[in-house]
């Protein structure tokens, strides 16, 4: 079985396979640091699934050995793509956004606290023509959430509330990890932010364009502290400000705002779902 290529920083390409069928229609993203322990399931159960096209994995300057292991994964579908220092989660995620060829992208954490067995689930709605993009809710439980910090789930329910007041979207998990989207939606968000930032800028890009948003309820086997959990009470600090800045501030940028119109006009050649038997 062929190895997975290694693609240092400065080198770009597309997919590595020749395996890419119409059913392969997914680009799986995959921000990595210090991970080792998990990262080799992580790839395993992501490159079991039949839909799977392209499985982009940055690694942000781990210090151990997760970037040998996923190295050492056989599979063509693999793409290892190294940093040359860390530069948090939205720089991982900038970069395989913009390695990905496929016509479908989900972010997938390398840590297990959501079940890539429940990707075809998120994606599913954009498969059937309902959605250009689907986030996959931890309040929305599918099977199994594990009962963990109370803290952490009001000042999830506080962040997703403002970001609601500003967006006029009714979600009910922004900070999710689980968000699929047609890639050429995911390509025009600026990525400005750092940090855990992210996952504010996409919701409120996503709510300044014309896609049709979803949600789909997930399971969550959330970590502890101990168990190497990152995201710290500055991280929810920080999102409260880039709630404000990308909400309001933002969209002002007349460089922002054709982005949200090129996002526009690639929708409006997005076919809708079909029509019920007997209504076509």
């Amino acid at each position: 079985m062929e190895r997975n290529r290694d693609v240092n920083e400065t080198t770009s390409s597309g997919p590595t396979t020749s395996d890419t069928t119409e059913d392969r229609v997914l680009a799986v993203l995959i921000p990595v640091y210090n991970e080792q322990e998990t990262i080799t399931r992580v790839l395993a159960k992501v490159d079991a699934l039949p839909v799977v096209r392209e499985i982009i994995v940055v690694d942000d300057g781990s210090t151990d050995a997760t970037a040998e292991r996923v190295a050492a994964f056989a599979s063509p579908r693999v793409r290892l793509i190294r940093q040359p220092a860390n530069g948090g989660k939205t720089a991982a995620i900038r970069r395989a956004v913009a390695e990905a060829t496929s016509p479908l992208a989900v972010i997938q954490d390398a840590d297990l606290e959501y079940d890539p067995d429940e990707i075809p689930f998120v994606i599913a709605p954009i498969l059937e023509g309902w959605a250009d993009v689907v986030y996959g809710s931890r309040f929305l439980v599918r099977r199994a959430g594990r009962v963990l910090y109370y803290y952490h789930y009001l000042a999830n329910k506080f962040l997703t509330f403002c970001s609601n007041l500003l967006t006029n979207m009714n979600m009910t998990d922004i900070e999710t990890c689980y968000k699929a989207f047609r890639t050429p939606i995911l390509q025009q968000v600026p990525f400005t932010s750092s940090g855990f930032g992210m996952e504010v800028e996409i919701t409120a890009f996503v709510a300044r364009t014309r896609a049709r948003v979803y949600e789909v309820p997930i399971s969550y086997y959330g970590r502890t502290y101990a168990e190497g959990k990152k995201i710290n009470s500055l991280d929810g600090l920080a999102a409260l400000r880039y709630i404000f800045l990308y909400n309001l501030l933002a969209p002002l940028a007349a460089a922002y705002r054709q982005r949200v119109r090129s996002v526009d006009a690639f929708l409006a050649s997005v076919p809708g779902p079909l029509p019920p038997p007997g209504q076509g």
